[in-house]
C-alpha cells in the first residue's frame, strides 16, 4: 500500500480531532467534531478555514511574463497574455480530442505565471508543462509551501485584522500580504461560493497562520465533506466526477473560460490541443451538456445515478457526477449530463434510486447565489 502524504498543516488537523480519509494521496480532513453539516453552516455563515496544500502550486517562468504566458496559451485555451498583473483566472488544460485533462486558477505575478492545479493531477500536469514548455521557460513545483483557503462573510474582516489591506482586494486579485510576518500570496477567491481568500504561505509557518486564524472567534476548521457540498451548491465542477478527459468544455458548460481572443475570429484563436473540436462544439453545439437538477422530495441521488426522459423510458440520457444534500438549499441538489434534447431548464427527468424513478427538475445554477466582492 502506497503510504498517504501529509500536508503540513497534518499535527494541528489530529489536533483538533478531524476524521482523517485518504484523498488524492494525502491523509486529509474530511470532518471535524462540529460534523459536516454544521461545518457547511458556519461556512455560509461567518467563516471557514480548509487546508488545501495536497493542491499543485507551481511557477512558469521565461524571461518576460509575456514569454510565460505565450508558452502557457499552447496548452490552455484562455487568455493570459492580457490578464493584469496581480489578477488571477479560471482555466483548464485540453487534450487532443477536446477534453479537459484538469482545471487550474493562474495568476500574473508580474515576472512570472503562477498556477495552482488539482492535487490528484498535479504530477502529469507539471510533467505535460515540462515536456512542452522547457528549455525555453522554467516550470517550476513550489514544495515548500502550504495553502490555505478562508471562506465566508467574515472572511474579508477576519484577515483584514491581520493585513489591512486584504479588505481592499477584490474578487480574484492577488497581493503579497504580511500576515503576522508571514510572507503571503493571497488571492481573493475560493471553491465554495462565497467571497474569501485562498493563501499561500512558507510551510514551516501555516500551523501558526492557521491557528490565530482559527482563534477569531468567527472561524472554524473546515473538511473535505463540507467543502464538497459547499462547492456543489455553488454549481462548481468537481476534476475526475464533473469533468475529465472525456468531457469538453462545451459540454460541461465551462465556455464562458475560453476568452474571445482565443475563440475563432479572434487575434490568438486556437493553438491549444483540441482546439478544432472545442470551436466546431461552440459552433454547432454538443451531443450532451452539464446542468443543474433538483430532485423532488428529500432522497438525495448521487453520482452515477442513471437519468432517464419518462418514467417508464428503458434507454437512458445521461446521468448524476454530483449529486448530495444542499445544506442551504435545504433539500437535495446534483449535476449531471443529459442528452442536449433535453437540456432546456425546467424539463423534468427521472432518476433510478433503489429500482424506483424518481424525478428532477433541471435548474439554473447555481443552486444558492455566489457572494463574491467583485
Amino acid at each position: 500500500m502506497t503510504q498517504l502524504k501529509e500536508t503540513p498543516l497534518h499535527a494541528l488537523h489530529v489536533e483538533l480531532g478531524a476524521k482523517m480519509v485518504p484523498f488524492a494521496g494525502y491523509d486529509m480532513p474530511v470532518q471535524y467534531p462540529l460534523g459536516v453539516l454544521k461545518e457547511h453552516q458556519q461556512t455560509r455563515a461567518k467563516a471557514g478555514l480548509f487546508d488545501v496544500s495536497h493542491m499543485g502550486q507551481v511557477v512558469v517562468k521565461g524571461a518576460t511574463y509575456a514569454d510565460a504566458a505565450a508558452g502557457l496559451e499552447t496548452l490552455i485555451p484562455i487568455d493570459i497574455l492580457d490578464l493584469g498583473e496581480d489578477r488571477q483566472r479560471y482555466g483548464f488544460f485540453t487534450n487532443d480530442d477536446g477534453g479537459i485533462e484538469d482545471d487550474l486558477m493562474l495568476a500574473n505575478r508580474g515576472d512570472h505565471v503562477f498556477v495552482v492545479v488539482n492535487a490528484a493531477c498535479k504530477e502529469a500536469d507539471i510533467a505535460r508543462m515540462k515536456a512542452a514548455l522547457e528549455p525555453d521557460l522554467s516550470v517550476t513545483e513550489i514544495t515548500d509551501r502550504a495553502l490555505l483557503a478562508l471562506q465566508g462573510p467574515s472572511a474579508e474582516a477576519v484577515l483584514a485584522s491581520l493585513d489591512e489591506r486584504a479588505a481592499g482586494m477584490n474578487f480574484m486579485d492577488v497581493a503579497t500580504l504580511d500576515l503576522n510576518g508571514i510572507e503571503a500570496w493571497v488571492s481573493r477567491s475560493g471553491y465554495t461560493g462565497e467571497d474569501g481568500y485562498e493563501i499561500s504561505v512558507p510551510a514551516d509557518a501555516a500551523e501558526a497562520l492557521a491557528k490565530s486564524l482559527l482563534a477569531h472567534p468567527d472561524v472554524e476548521a473546515i473538511g473535505l465533506g463540507a467543502r464538497d457540498s459547499l462547492r456543489l451548491e455553488a454549481g462548481l465542477c468537481l476534476y475526475g466526477h464533473d469533468i475529465d478527459t472525456t468531457t469538453s468544455p462545451v459540454e460541461g458548460a465551462l465556455t464562458w473560460a475560453i476568452s474571445k481572443v482565443r475563440r475563432a475570429g479572434g487575434a490568438r484563436a486556437g493553438g491549444f490541443p483540441g482546439a478544432s473540436q472545442i470551436m466546431a462544439q461552440m459552433e454547432n453545439g454538443a451531443t450532451r451538456k452539464r446542468v443543474g437538477l433538483l430532485p423532488e422530495g428529500r432522497a438525495p441521488m448521487r453520482e452515477g445515478v442513471p437519468l432517464f426522459a419518462s418514467e417508464d423510458a428503458t434507454d437512458p440520457i445521461g446521468a448524476i457526477t454530483s449529486g448530495g444534500f444542499g445544506p442551504t438549499v435545504g433539500g437535495p441538489v446534483a449535476m449531471g449530463y443529459v442528452a442536449k434534447e433535453h437540456a432546456a431548464l425546467g424539463t423534468t427527468v427521472f432518476g433510478e434510486l433503489r429500482g424506483k424513478r424518481q424525478p428532477l427538475t433541471l435548474t439554473k445554477m447555481p443552486f444558492t447565489p455566489a457572494n463574491f466582492k467583485r
